[in-house]
This record gives C-alpha cells, sequence and structure tokens, in this order.
C-alpha cells in the first residue's frame, strides 16, 4: 500500500524516511469486512516524542467513499494529539483538516521547474563528499553529498542533496555567508545543486520555512516553484 501511495503521490514526500526509521512510527491497519483496505501512520519518536501525530493515510480507491468513517475510527482508537501532513497529499489533508483547529504552515516544498543557467565568473562548485559516500547514501536512502561554493578562490557558501526521501528525489539545501549574500551567489548555488543531482539520477526538491522571503525567492530564481505545504496543527475532540 505504500507503493501505491508513493505512485500516485508523484512528487518528494517529506516524512517517507520515518517508516525506515525503527520505533519512529506505529502503522494503523484500516479494516472493512475484515479486511484491511488501508493505513493510518502516527510519528511517535524524534521530534514527535511525547507527542504522537498523524501524518499518512492511505485508503484503497474502492474504499474511499467510506474514508471518513475509517479516518474517524482511526481518531477513536488512538487520539493523536498533533498532526504534520504534506498538502499534495489531498486524502490526508482533507481528513486532517476536518477534525483540525490551531492550523498553521510549518514549510513550503518545491518541486523542479525550469532549467536555469545564472552565470557567475570567477565560481567554481566543489564536492566535499567521495564519489562512493554518495552512492552509499543513495542506496540507503540516508545522508547525501555536500559541495562548497568558491568565487575568486574564497569560500562563499556551501550546501548539498539529501537522499533520506523517497526515491528518485533528492532534497536541496544551502547556505550562503552572510557577508556575501544579495549578490546572485545563492541563486547560482541551488542551480548548480539541481545539475548536480540529475547527473547523480535523482529528482531536485527543496523545502523552506514558511516565513523565509530570501530562500523562497532563491529557490524561484533557481528554477524552483512551490507546490505544497507542510501543515501542523492539533486535533479537537469532543
Amino acid at each position: 500500500m505504500r507503493d501505491a501511495f508513493r505512485a500516485e503521490m508523484k512528487c518528494q514526500i517529506v516524512h517517507d524516511s520515518i517508516h525506515h526509521r525503527r520505533g519512529w512510527t506505529v502503522e494503523y491497519a484500516l479494516v472493512e469486512d475484515h479486511r484491511t483496505v488501508g493505513y493510518a501512520s502516527l510519528a511517535v519518536a524524534g521530534p514527535w516524542r511525547d507527542k504522537p501525530t498523524f501524518y499518512e493515510l492511505y485508503v484503497e480507491p474502492e474504499q474511499r467513499p467510506r474514508a471518513y468513517a475509517l479516518f474517524d475510527a482511526f481518531l477513536h482508537a488512538t487520539r493523536p494529539a498533533a498532526f504534520e501532513v504534506q498538502s499534495s497529499d489531498s486524502l490526508t489533508t482533507a481528513m486532517a483538516l476536518t477534525f483540525a483547529r490551531d492550523i498553521a504552515t510549518e514549510r513550503v516544498v518545491f518541486r523542479d521547474h525550469s532549467t536555469t543557467t545564472h552565470p557567475l565568473p570567477g565560481a567554481v562548485l566543489r564536492c566535499i563528499t567521495s564519489s562512493e559516500d554518495i552512492q552509499t547514501a543513495i542506496a540507503d536512502r540516508q545522508g547525501g553529498g555536500e559541495w562548497v561554493l568558491e568565487v575568486d578562490g574564497v569560500v562563499v557558501g556551501t550546501g548539498g542533496v539529501l537522499f533520506h526521501y523517497n526515491q528518485p528525489y533528492g532534497d536541496v539545501y544551502m547556505e550562503i555567508a552572510e557577508q556575501y549574500r544579495r549578490r546572485g551567489f545563492g541563486s547560482y548555488l541551488v542551480q548548480e545543486l539541481k545539475r548536480c543531482c540529475y547527473e547523480l539520477g535523482a529528482i531536485p526538491a527543496a523545502r523552506c520555512d514558511a516565513t523565509n522571503t530570501a530562500s523562497q525567492r532563491t529557490l524561484q530564481s533557481a528554477g524552483f516553484i512551490p507546490y505544497a505545504h507542510i501543515l501542523i496543527g492539533a486535533f479537537r475532540y469532543s
């Protein structure tokens, strides 16, 4: 069912790695007429320790007219304190928001839209992670590669690609030293990290804080577009 869930999403799934971390998630079968027709997931470790948090739901397509009844049964049995869902997962989001309070956006999720060709004279992008370690990270879906951006021999920023998400996606991140910001270095670095990601056989994706306007503009300047939010909130119970 998780394979079917991934196939439907067709995008980076931010919480995908939780399923592979021992003890981090509790899975519940959704049963109708003695047959499992879906599942619901609670995160119970890491940042969600002591606050069981609903984050994923899948129901077989032919059973989706019963989605509310199935989800209501799940809530009645588990009574999670909170939810953290990706808005591109429409069924999970719809169920969470129906019973929600105190809704907020934690992150904006970006996907690649176009290839940019920003020039940067004197720029050198240097990988500081061995190719063997990068390939291991891709195979294990854990960790990734890191690069430094040098301009005229001076390191102005660092960045990388993380692979602890569903295949074939890689999560691009970067940081430009404060004294070198607002000079186009960030857009160039993201552009080149996207290129490296594709060369490694992955599809670049990215996330940033919903209040970080500078990062949002940098990502968009490098060809990313926003397509989803990580929504957080609490459940209401009568």
